[in-house]
């Protein structure tokens, strides 16, 4: 069973990839579709069975490495944590699959879009079921070049090939400070397989080690240089850039990618690597900061874009940093449920936008949508739960995870927890306000559109719509659940076992009143504001000139928001400007002047000199090669009596 969950897909992948043409579009869209479905409901069998008979085990496939100290097996590990991470790739992507059979109906490279997918979920699979920091990085590097692949997709559209570059190049970035951690990690422990590595961890605890000639704790050194490439995977603060970018792919990989599956890869490497940073304080307040200020920033920046795509993806990112600062307080098992709940009701909310876009022909810009709710009623009523799952109102999903994060963020009774507790409730207000606004300004209002009439609009086919509808249930009730099994009391001996180490013990005292209705409240509060506002229902001219005062004197703020907090300008003035100047330099100076000119342009004018003087004396004048042969002899008779 579990080898055919992982390489069912990568057969699907191998059969579209080189045969799609000869099978036909049609016959590879559905055999992707069906080889990924059945790995997706083998999956759901190993979570029942991890859950219900404590199933956990290790199969061992191939040895892979055997080179002195290294030996390192390919294995498939199954225990609570890679069961959940089954379940969220495999359901996401399967249901991703069949949409994309609906959404790329027009697509002309339509096997080699199915054998991307689904080699991405084969290198997904890899990587959370991995035994060993090798295959993890395998399966990690993998998700990257597929990504590469994914975004530029469209690779005649100048965008989507830069979103492409972006997003490989800045994943390079945090993963040659994972590999560096990996290096480390052999270097001192002599193993790259998990158990021994975290088994080995007590005794390395006062090992100092000197980085850029600074000592620093060998575990917090690792846990840090890790981090960097879940910084980089999952988007946060710094290592953000990309992900925004790469929402030129079509909307399917934005779901699969961008919402369930690689930007969750980083928190599933903190979580995994909880015997690590629980060693070191240090570490997991950094995560929790990084975490904490990705949550704010990309909620901030979401609050202004315009595109529909991209206010989800900070979305994401926003969301990503609840899931970091969760597992920096110790809440590993909160994170990981969060990254659960929050699977279905982000890759409802982007799919969802893909009907959207598919419904306005590619149009991407929510003002210039609106109106369309009448026309797209099971859209608008998909969208309109995940919208409510995602800021937390009650009862759904997103409710029950982000409602944990807070509360175990309280019950921490230090500092950074405090500070968790304020970030996380006011970034919940500020995620109900972008969110309501793309609901209000796409399906509400007046319609806007000059390009295309509101009486062409129609409903997505029932192949889009259908991932939609599960995913919608999943948005309700994963939540209710399933947060007994995951954050109960008793879960971490009845579920997390050894997959997740708490060297404290997780508190679960009391919540006073005040905690457990604030964010409820602030959630509630800006959904009449937003439709008020964002519809200009029942705005008097006198309102619309009062609001439109208030955003020309805040014209800085709105600006730097529009702008990203200007990371990507800060970026390109520090690193990118300064690399083209110095590459161009090196081109010009050192390749064209130097090398070229002493090198091969060089040699060639220097063979065509002496070849035109060679020529002269080809003339056809017989003493002439007589005179050249008694000057060659003279020459060789006085070096033979000279030497």
């Amino acid at each position: 069973m579990e080898y055919a969950i992982i390489f069912l897909p990568l057969l699907g992948s191998i059969l579209s990839g080189f045969f799609g043409n000869a099978i036909g579009d049609k016959f590879s869209q559905i055999l992707t579709s069906l080889l990924v479905t059945i790995s997706a409901i083998l999956s759901l069998i190993i979570f029942y069975r991890v859950i219900f008979e404590n199933y956990s085990n290790v199969l061992h496939i191939a040895t892979w490495i055997n080179s002195g100290s290294l030996n390192v097996n390919w294995a498939i590990k199954i225990d609570a944590l890679s069961s959940i991470m089954l379940v969220v790739v495999g359901l996401v992507s399967s249901l991703v699959h069949i949409y994309s059979i609906g959404y790329m109906s027009n697509d002309p490279h339509k096997p080699r879009f199915m054998a991307y997918l689904s080699l991405f979920t084969f290198a997904m699979l890899t990587l959370v079921t991995s035994d060993n920091f090798l295959q993890l990085f395998f399966g990690w590097e993998g998700v990257g070049l597929c990504s590469y692949f994914l975004i530029g997709f469209w690779y005649k559209k100048p965008k989507a090939n830069a979103a492409a570059i972006k997003a490989f190049i800045v994943n390079r970035v945090g993963d040659f400070g994972f590999a560096l951690g990996i290096f480390l990690i052999f270097y001192f422990f002599g193993n790259l397989n998990y158990s021994e590595v975290f088994s080995s961890v007590p005794n390395y605890l006062d090992k100092q080690v000197s980085f850029l000639g600074i000592d620093v704790n060998m575990i917090t050194l690792t846990c840090l240089l890790l981090f960097m490439g879940a910084m980089g995977k999952s988007a946060q603060i710094f290592l953000h850039t990309w992900l925004p970018d790469a929402m030129e792919a079509p909307t399917p990989v934005s779901a699969l990618i961008h919402a369930a599956t690689m930007v969750t890869a980083g928190v599933f490497l903190v979580v995994r690597c909880s015997p690590l940073f629980e060693y070191s304080e240090f570490a997991l307040n950094f995560v929790a900061i990084i975490g904490m200020a990705t949550a704010f920033f990309a909620a901030t920046v979401a609050l202004v874009q315009n595109d529909i795509k991209r206010v989800i993806a900070y979305s994401t990112c926003s969301q990503l940093g609840y899931m970091f600062f969760a597992a920096g307080i110790g809440a590993y098992h909160v994170a990981m449920f969060h990254l659960f709940t929050h699977a279905f009701f982000k890759s409802l909310l982007f799919l969802g936008s893909g009907s959207v876009i598919h419904s306005f022909k590619n149009e991407q810009d929510i003002r210039l949508m609106g109106g369309v709710r009448k026309k797209l009623p099971y859209t608008w009523l998909l969208m309109l739960i995940g919208t409510l799952a995602l800021t937390g109102f009650p009862f759904l999903s997103g409710f029950y995870s982000k409602e944990a994060i807070i509360e175990f963020a309280y019950l921490r009774h230090n500092f950074i927890g405090s500070c968790a507790v304020v970030v996380g409730i006011f970034t919940a207000f500020i995620t109900s306000i972008y969110s309501w606004r793309l609901m209000f300004k796409t399906f509400h209002g007046k319609y806007v559109n000059k390009n295309i009439s509101i009486n062409k609009m129609h409903e997505s086919p029932m192949v889009m719509l259908i991932p939609l509808l599960i995913l919608a249930i999943g948005a309700i009730f994963s939540g209710y659940l399933f947060k007994e099994i995951l954050i109960s009391e008793t879960s971490k001996i009845s579920f997390w076992k050894e997959s997740i180490l708490f060297l404290s013990e997780v508190n679960h005292d009391h919540i006073p009143l005040w905690l457990l209705i604030i964010t409820p409240t602030l959630v509630l509060i800006p959904i009449p504001i937003s439709y008020y506002l964002f519809t200009d229902q029942g705005l008097t001219p006198a309102s619309k000139k009062f609001l439109n005062g208030i955003v020309e004197r805040n014209k800085p703020v709105y600006n730097f928001l529009l702008n990203k907090w200007y990371f990507d300008e800060i970026y390109d003035f520090i690193f990118i400007k300064p690399i083209k100047k110095i590459g161009l330099l090196f081109w010009k100076q050192g390749d064209i002047k130097t090398i070229d000119r002493f090198g091969p342009d060089g040699l060639a004018k220097l063979i065509k000199y002496f070849s035109t003087l060679a020529v002269r004396f080809q003339n056809g004048f017989v003493y002439h090669y007589a005179f050249v042969m008694l000057i060659g002899f003279s020459i060789l008779l006085t070096y033979l009596i000279l030497i």
